[in-house]
């Protein structure tokens, strides 16, 4: 197989993937004659979102936007203090614990106190889409610089460089591919922590859009709703993918870069 021919295969695998997967849905539901009510065939979530594409569209950009505003503040935040945690063992000893902690409690319940804080809105889901994605970029940019090979630390050391030099020269760069895989992940879960927060207790956005579409049983709109989250976050994870390819290049010698 030619490098062109599998370039070619590795773009259309998705897609077959994909188109393999709602077909054998669709066949699902018409041969046990699946209720619309319990599983909409595919057909009829792609004609009610044709349909509702004006709606739909409202209130995806509504959850997009406050996930974009979590995810960007999550990058900020999460690579500051990955930095910090990264480079000092002290403040490694004594915060990651805290994260461990913090981390582990549910997500979900924290909405409730957001509710009561901040009240209904857009700013709940902001934060929420935050402190749920933060996590994983602190984690990686952390392991990124604590693994700098002590030889290489020797080396730099023995060429002058301080470490603050070591720091920015060689572990920031190591650091690139740990800190894009994280927000591949972080992405999603910004995705994951609005919508939470717009089922619980939010007046806006896609998840509100669901919630009130099951409360009609009108399980159609439901599953287009997550459709849409599901596209959204597949565009999402692509532009990171996309600017991994861009700035980590070096990373990938030897790959065939689509």
């Amino acid at each position: 197989m030619s490098d062109t021919q599998r370039r070619l295969l590795l773009i259309a695998m998705p897609w077959l993937a994909m188109a393999t997967l709602l077909i054998l849905w669709e066949l699902a539901c018409i041969v046990f004659q699946v209720p619309e009510i319990l599983a909409p065939k595919p057909t009829r979530i792609f004609e009610v979102m044709v349909l509702r594409w004006d709606i739909l569209l409202k209130f995806c950009m509504e959850t997009f936007v406050t996930t974009a505003i979590g995810f960007v503040l999550a990058i900020g935040f999460g690579l500051l203090l990955g930095l910090a945690v990264g480079a000092s063992p002290f403040i490694y000893s004594g915060l990651y614990p805290l994260l461990i902690a913090f981390n582990a409690v549910p997500k979900v319940a924290l909405v409730p106190i957001l509710m009561i804080w901040l009240g209904v809105g857009a700013l709940p889901a902001v934060i929420t889409a935050f402190v749920i994605s933060f996590f994983p970029i602190v984690v990686n940019v952390a392991t990124g610089l604590a693994t700098i090979e002590p030889e290489m630390r020797d080396v730099m050391r023995s060429l002058g460089a301080s470490q603050w030099e070591i720091l920015t020269k060689v572990g920031v760069p190591r650091a690139m591919p740990y800190l894009f895989a994280s927000l591949k992940v972080a992405v999603t879960l910004a995705f994951i922590g609005s919508v939470i927060s717009e089922t619980v207790g939010g007046n806006r956005g896609i998840g509100f859009l669901m919630l009130s579409a099951g409360a009609r049983n009108d399980s159609a709109t439901t599953f287009a709703g997550l459709f849409s989250i599901a596209i959204m976050g597949v565009l999402m994870y692509a532009a990171c993918a996309l600017v991994e390819r861009r700035m980590t290049r070096w990373a990938f010698r030897g790959e065939i870069v689509t």
